[in-house]
């Protein structure tokens, strides 16, 4: 029996790394052959392209880490395991995205005024077998985004970066048949501009998680008024929640006691609430009992 629970809970992770990796090898292929034929057709929009790849590699990338690092036991020495290996390396590629979209929007911007002819035929090839990558990409990423949300998040990389095809296709069509040279540099400005845009937003949580904010998705007001509403709990105080890692998250605080409550039933209570309330599953709560002067003060629950 326990050799088939075991089973059943390592069939998930392992779909969820097959898929990845097929993902991850199908993106950087297709990445390099798109870069080079960025610079075989001259195509800056197929460059930008190659740059919003890069995008999804590192999501895809950071993401297979984080399933792979997320089995690491605990040491001594790093208490928490490996997790925020996975955010440092989140804002490095930020830091590069940020680099990579503004050298577009800066190629780009000398293009507008003497836009060069592309191989526009073979950029149109190029274009849609990318999108073909990406919807590849995309299929089996969505047999295992349901259960984890670094897959959904790398799924909506990819979707985003199939926009980008579209966009670079739509670049092709127009110059194979105006001979309008100028969609290339504007394709690749709005290309740069999804890059920036995923950058930012990398960045931003990367640093966020790093100096141990409050997760965007946590109200700290209501979690707590539900722990505070507990029988037995006269007041809560030193309340922190905070991000290891995408996706895992901890909180920590001091909830005072008054009257004479199980302090054990009141413990469990509160893991309770922040657990399947809030899906908070690491929680360290310290229970404090009120003096009996102070309890004269107050009017417990």
């Amino acid at each position: 029996m326990s050799n088939r629970h075991a089973n059943s809970e390592n069939c998930p992770h392992q779909a969820q790394r097959s898929s990845l990796k097929i993902a991850l090898i199908l993106t950087g292929v297709f990445m390099i052959v798109e870069f080079l034929g960025g610079l075989l057709t001259n195509s800056l929009a197929l460059l930008a392209d190659a740059g919003h790849m890069l995008t999804d590699v590192a999501a895809l990338g950071l993401s297979l880490f984080a399933l792979e690092f997320s089995k690491r036991p605990a040491t001594a020495a790093k208490t928490y395991g490996f997790h925020r290996v996975e955010i440092l390396a989140a804002l490095l590629n930020g830091v590069t995205l940020l680099v990579i979209s503004l050298w577009i929007v800066y190629k780009a911007y000398f293009r507008l005024f003497n836009p060069p002819e592309i191989d526009s035929g073979v950029m149109l090839i190029v274009a849609v077998t990318g999108l073909v990558v990406n919807l590849a990409s995309a299929h089996f990423l969505h047999q295992s985004q349901a259960s984890n949300l670094n897959i959904s998040g790398a799924l909506f990389h990819v979707l985003g970066d199939a926009l980008g095809s579209v966009a670079a296709i739509i670049a092709g069509v127009l110059m194979l048949a105006k001979h309008w040279y100028l969609a290339d540099p504007l394709i690749s400005i709005l290309v740069a501009i999804l890059i920036l845009y995923s950058s930012w937003l990398l960045l931003r949580d990367s640093v966020d998680i790093l100096l141990e904010g409050t997760p965007a998705h946590i109200n700290l007001k209501e979690i707590h008024e539900s722990l505070c509403n507990v029988d037995g709990v006269d007041s809560i105080h030193d309340l922190h929640v905070w991000t290891l890692t995408s996706g895992l998250h901890a909180m920590s605080c001091h909830a005072v006691l008054c009257g004479h409550p199980d302090h054990h039933q009141v413990l469990e209570k509160l893991s309770q609430i922040v657990r399947h309330q809030f899906r908070i599953e690491h929680t360290t709560i310290q229970l404090e009992v009120v003096n009996l002067q102070h309890q004269e003060l107050h009017n417990c629950h």
